[in-house]
């Protein structure tokens, strides 16, 4: 059920509540697939008798309806898919995160000043469990591989990385980190604006890093295929290139992710981030 918390102005709600609430402000009809969500909206006070959205409501749902910049946090690990992220508008910035198995996230307003700290907690970014090698050392393979690697791993057939390796015909390294995997985590940033350093997709300029958190073998940045990758641009035989890296460096790599000022462009029009 959807609720609210007023004293931290937290509130749970599930795609389907944002999505009712993003039709009621458009004064658009509510298709019947969402009948269930926006009953539950009603019974727990988010909206009255006659569809007027609650005050506790109005700054999450103008920051999603007009939002500057989108930021998209999607972790892989053993209890399956999550999604959390943070929405930023011109007045309000709220963060939402994810629990394995719930339908809805709790979103959180937060300042500029503690986003990328957020953003790091969100991918459960920690001090480095051991010393940080001398040098990057990096792994070179294949998707296929990378795939065989995570599959034979998955069955449980094969014990030793070893063996993994070489029913997956990959590097026995990649099978000695990948043995060692917590989560896989992509971030995912996206503005309306110019910039030298991201990729423009549909009038967006987007950014992103893909990160394996891999305990006592620690950080794995994905360096090829490099993100953002679009749908089709990947096979079997597509370069995977990984380098291990520190706990300092991804909040760095983080910090980089987000837009200055001057790389925004002026002010959208209402588009809900919906």
């Amino acid at each position: 059920m959807p609720s609210v918390d007023p004293a931290r102005r937290r509130l749970r709600l599930s795609d389907s509540h944002i999505s009712v609430l993003g039709l009621l402000v458009a004064e658009e009809q509510i298709p019947e697939e969402l009948f269930g969500a926006l009953s539950e909206l009603r019974e727990s006070g988010l909206i009255d008798a006659a569809d007027k959205i609650s005050a506790d409501l109005y700054p999450l749902v103008m920051t999603l309806m007009e939002p500057r910049v989108i930021v998209q946090v999607e972790m892989s690990g053993s209890q399956g898919l999550t999604h959390s992220g943070a929405v930023i508008g011109d007045d309000f910035i709220f963060t939402h995160e994810n629990w394995p198995g719930d339908a809805e996230s709790e979103y959180v307003p937060a300042e500029p000043e503690t986003l990328v700290w957020s953003l790091a907690r969100m991918v459960d970014l920690h001090r480095d469990v051991v010393e940080a090698v001398e040098g990057d050392e990096v792994i070179v393979s294949t998707m296929g591989s990378f795939d065989g690697v995570v599959t034979h791993m998955e069955t449980g057939r094969f014990g030793e990385p070893g063996a993994v390796a070489e029913a997956a015909e990959a590097p026995v390294r990649l099978a000695e980190v990948l043995s060692q995997l917590n989560c896989m985590w992509r971030m995912t940033v996206a503005w309306k604006g110019e910039t030298t350093q991201a990729t423009l997709e549909n009038g967006l300029a987007v950014s992103a890093l893909a990160v394996w958190d891999c305990g006592i073998e620690g950080y794995w940045l994905r360096e090829l295929p490099a993100d953002p990758v679009l749908d089709g641009q990947v096979d079997k035989s597509s370069e995977l290139r990984v380098r291990r890296t520190t706990a300092k460096e991804i909040w760095q790599m983080i910090t980089n992710l987000l837009p200055d000022g001057a790389q925004l462009g002026p002010a959208p029009q209402a588009q809900p981030a919906f």
